[in-house]
């Protein structure tokens, strides 16, 4: 049986150096590519830190409409859920890097979460599942 997986999203920025600063030093993720390409671009990737699921590709706008789609890319809504194993953790260590959450963690039947937005103001949830 052929087996497929999510493994690649695309976040357009405004700088790769500024990205990748906040994803791998502020969020503590991974990079794990970081290759010049033809043009000035770059194949940046960067992963949540012992991830097994998506990345993120970060992609530097190159023309008005991508710059505009920055920090909106999924209109306002919550776009991206980051899943720790210690909620408590890992808030507190965002918080010391300067992470903006929009709330006070929550506990719902499904987990404890808080939304923060990311550097561009993209809206994220950090959430620990509920254990069953």
């Amino acid at each position: 049986m052929r087996k497929s997986r999510l493994f690649l999203v695309s976040l357009v920025v405004d700088s790769y150096d500024r990205a990748k600063a906040f994803y791998c030093d502020g969020l503590g993720f991974d990079c794990v590519e970081d290759t010049a390409q033809p043009q000035g671009k770059r194949w940046l990737v960067v992963r949540p830190r012992g991830g097994e699921g998506a990345a993120l590709l970060l992609a530097e706008a190159t023309d008005d409409a991508q710059r505009a789609a920055i920090g909106n890319q999924t209109g306002g809504r919550v776009g991206f859920f980051l899943e720790t194993d210690d909620f408590a953790r890992d808030h507190a260590r965002f918080l010391s890097a300067g992470v903006v959450f929009q709330e006070e963690p929550r506990h719902e039947p499904y987990g404890t979460v808080a939304v923060f937005a990311d550097l561009y103001g993209n809206l994220w949830d950090l959430i620990e599942r509920a254990r069953p």
